[in-house]
Order: structure tokens, then sequence, then C-alpha cells
């Protein structure tokens, strides 16, 4: 029989966190596999296991993936674990769960501490329902689309930022949503210096522009409270009629309906002849 992969949420840095049936899990699997294994031996060392640590990150190798599919093969227990919080969010981990539930091994959550509903606990903000962004990318149209989707979001946004660009994050976002937008900066949770700071993203930036934060961060941004206004697709053949009585030639008609509505071109010129 196959071995089982335990999924274990660890502290997000307060070791008091770790739960009883974790710390069991780690001292009674064969490995665990770990995005970083020079963090993890810690927290191994503190619960007094000997399993085997394995790297196993965003760059690591197809063979790294295949060596702790092949210990589940043979029956040996093996636990995923990441730097802090819970594995798969926002972290490589879901590609070993895939693989592994590919493989019909048996997966078991052994769940626990997460930034995400730590940082919703202490915001202020609303959290009966939130979207979810991890990081965003530094740049480029795929982080200015996601931008447009904190300030459309009509529910409570997460993002993790690294804290070197935690200014930059929040300049952009006051920028799309506004600067009165509210929001809270929640860092270094369950640590020494946990600090949570609420306020408009203004607020938050000038502060945190004067006194650059340290540690993990989670920025939690409000959400507008209405859902976003719905698009109503154009109509192709209403669209061509309207700009023809408006005397547009056929030609122009044509290219026009293709581009506002994105029907390909002969399309749009065979429909307008038609008409």
């Amino acid at each position: 029989m196959a071995g089982t992969l335990y999924v274990v949420a660890t502290p997000l840095g307060n070791l008091g966190d770790l739960s009883p049936r974790a710390a069991d899990t780690l001292k009674n699997v064969a490995a665990v596999a770990a995005e970083d294994t020079r963090h993890t031996k810690t927290l191994i060392a503190h619960v007094g296991s000997h399993a085997e640590l394995i790297s196993f990150h965003a760059h690591s190798s197809e063979r790294a993936l295949e060596r702790i599919l092949d210990l589940l093969g043979t029956g040996k227990d093996v636990a995923l674990v990441t730097d802090a919080g819970t594995p798969t969010v926002s972290d490589p981990g879901a590609e070993l769960v895939a693989a592994a539930r590919a493989r019909d091994i048996p997966i078991v959550t052994i769940p626990g501490p997460t930034a995400v509903a730590a940082a919703l606990a202490v915001s202020g903000l609303g959290a009966d329902r939130y979207l979810f962004l991890g990081f965003l990318p530094r740049k480029g149209g795929d982080r200015r689309r996601l931008l447009e989707t904190v300030a459309q979001s009509e529910w409570t946004v997460v993002l993790f930022e690294a804290p070197n660009r935690v200014v930059d994050l929040l300049a952009d976002l006051a920028e799309v949503c506004g600067a009165d937008r509210e929001a809270a900066v929640a860092r270094e949770l369950t640590k020494v210096f946990e600090e949570t700071r609420a306020g408009t993203l203004a607020e938050l930036g000038g502060y945190y522009a004067e006194a650059p934060p340290r540690g993990e961060v989670t920025v939690i941004v409000s959400g507008t409270g209405k859902a976003p206004p719905v698009e109503v697709p154009i109509d192709p053949e209403e669209r061509a009629r309207t700009l023809l009585a408006q005397g547009m030639t056929r030609k122009d008609v044509a290219e026009q309906v293709a581009e506002e509505t994105g029907i390909s071109r002969n399309t749009a010129y065979r429909l307008v002849n038609e008409l």
C-alpha cells in the first residue's frame, strides 16, 4: 500500500501555535518535504522528529518530485510543509498534491495557521466573503489587471507582499482604488514585533514610507460593497444597423463591428452585406 501525504500547517512564527496533531505527524512520518529545509530543521528539532528532510520548492526539479512520490509509493508517509502557515496557499506545494492525487496516494490535511485568516481576523474589515490574490506580479499588464480587480471587488481583498515592496503596492492601490479606500497592513503575525495598522491607503502609504516595514506582510483592502456592473454583450447585427443608419459605408461598418464585438472581419462583412 502507498504511504500517506500529510499536508501540515505550521506556525507563522510562534512555535506554540503548532497543534499536537501536527507535532505527532511530523514525528511519525518518514520524510518531510519542506520549502526551506534550513527553516524547517528548527521545527523538526522542536518536536523531536528524526524524519528525513527533503527540499521541495518552486524551482525544484522533476527529480525532486519523483523522489517524494517514490517514497510514498513504497509505503512511507511524507509530510508537506511550507516555511510558515498552510502549504499550497501561495506556495508551490500544490504540484506535489496534484501528482499524489493522480497516483491515488492518500492525502490528509493537518489544518492550522494561515496568514490569510489571521490577518483578516485582526484587520477590522469584513471577512464574510473575501478574495485572496496572493503576491501580485511586480510589473506589467498582469499587475495592472489584478490591481483593477482589487479596485472593483465588492469583497475584501487579501494580498501578500515582500516588505521592501509594500510602499509601492500601497501607492499603486491608492491610484486604482482611490486614496481614501479603507485597508489594513498586518506584519510579523504571532511574532514578537507583530503589528497591524488600519486606515486609508493614503494614510498607510504615508506611514510605511516613513517607517519601512520588516518581516512577512499581509495587506487587506476593503471591498466596494457593491457588485461590479455587468457588461451587456453587443449584438453585432443591431450594432451594424445602427452604424449604417448613421451613414457609414458597409466596409467601415463591418470593420467597426468586428472590432467592437470580437467577431471575425469575414463574419462582419457577411453580416453587413446581408442586411
